[in-house]
């Protein structure tokens, strides 16, 4: 499987979207070998792994976020399922499950449902080892700013915005994956 040939699928290779894509899957992507690395007690699949990361946000093309080149017309919020159901169609049901459950720290039905989200009702946190690897690493790299990897301060300030429990997660993940 090669995740750019399907990214190649829906993308512009010459958009500036597609090289914001690129650039903060790849970001993600060595972050997340970098732990599979450092831990392999942790048993990840670290091909799956690199494929899955470079996938996660395959979705955002569908949203309207302006900032980094999106025109669709759905909320960014729900770039994750949207992403799922593109992967899906391609017959790669556990990549799909990646994209489904990275946004935050996940979304779990209450939070859904108590924040109104435009979503699908139901959980959506990462499960497996590998979904929380890339979860983890994605938090360390936004689409707007390609050139920086946020500090944890950031990160866990950023998380609290939401509600404090994102945060207690993310730090559990970087106490168990640093």
């Amino acid at each position: 499987m090669n995740p750019i040939e399907i990214i190649e699928k829906y993308y512009d290779k010459k958009s500036e979207l597609y090289e914001i894509l690129i650039k903060h899957s790849s970001q993600v992507r060595d972050k997340a070998l970098e732990v599979v690395q450092k831990h392999s007690e942790l048993g990840a699949d670290s091909q799956f792994v690199a494929e899955a990361a470079m996938l996660h946000d395959i979705g955002i093309i569908f949203t309207n976020a302006p900032k980094i080149y999106c025109f669709g017309k759905h909320n960014y919020i729900e770039h994750g399922y949207l992403g799922s159901e593109l992967l899906q169609q391609e017959g790669f049901l556990k990549h799909a499950l990646v994209c489904e459950r990275h946004t935050g720290v996940g979304l779990s039905l209450d939070w859904i449902v108590r924040n109104k989200l435009p979503v699908p009702h139901r959980d959506m946190v990462p499960i497996s080892i590998e979904e929380q690897i890339i979860c983890y690493a994605d938090k360390f790299f936004s689409k707007t700013n390609l050139n920086v990897c946020l500090p944890i301060e950031v990160i866990v300030k950023k998380l609290e915005k939401h509600e404090k429990s994102n945060s207690s997660l993310f730090l559990e993940w970087h106490n168990r994956f640093r």
